[in-house]
């Protein structure tokens, strides 16, 4: 079975997010809404969970699992990442704002491309 070339962004973008997430988690610090605790042990769990979906997504025997866990961890961010740019909306920091709000339309086609992966496509 081969993998679709949005299969193959998605689990890249996992990777590499993942892999800043255990890296250098102050990245992700400031992103953070106030009222998730332990912002570094979420930012360490979340990079693992997307290190995790990323190597099952490029693996055909767990493309369908990771393809939906995928999707799962889109959705479970997208309140925080809703969050997170509403905090950000008055910040002087450019970059920050940004970042904030591109996530936000960009989570969309990630959720369509890990549905895919979960259906084969």
């Amino acid at each position: 079975m081969s993998i679709s070339r949005g299969t193959q962004v998605l689990a890249g973008l996992f990777a590499v997010s993942g892999a800043v997430h255990l890296v250098k988690p102050e990245v992700y610090e400031p992103l953070m809404p106030s009222w998730v605790p332990a912002h570094r042990e979420v930012i360490l769990g979340s990079g693992v969970a997307e290190l995790a979906c990323a190597a099952g997504l490029v693996v055909p025997q767990t493309r369908r699992v990771a393809g939906l866990a995928s999707a799962a961890l889109l959705v479970g961010v997208y309140p925080g990442n809703v969050k997170m740019a509403m905090d950000v909306r008055r910040s002087r920091r450019t970059g920050l704002k940004v970042a904030a709000f591109a996530r936000l339309p960009l989570q969309w086609p990630m959720i369509r491309a890990a549905l895919n992966a979960a259906r084969g496509d």
